[in-house]
């Protein structure tokens, strides 16, 4: 249950990371270096169009959840079997 939790924040967060990748990337000036020579990022998000990284994570979301949902297998009473080699041949998977 928790990977499924963790996999839709992280699809949620997913833009949010790109455009900090990006700015680190493009603009190397968002990195700073601090009086013992150790390079750390500005405050970024400060700058951050965080309402339409939220709003694009939350479409995200939407959309990956609803293709799983409508690409599911059978009925919850069907059960699956997985593909057999028999004979020389791969006899695909199906749902009995």
């Amino acid at each position: 249950m928790i990977r499924i939790v963790i996999e839709n924040i992280l699809l949620f967060l997913l833009p949010t990371l790109a455009y900090l990748g990006w700015v680190l990337i493009a603009r190397p000036e968002t990195l700073e270096r601090t009086p013992g020579g150790r390079i750390r990022p500005m405050r970024v998000l400060n700058d951050a169009p965080l309402l339409w990284l939220a709003a694009s994570g939350t479409i995200l979301l939407i959309v990956v959840l609803v293709a799983f949902g409508k690409t599911s297998g059978g009925r919850p009473d069907q059960t699956y079997s997985p593909p057999v080699f028999k004979d020389g041949k791969i006899q695909p998977g199906h749902i009995e």
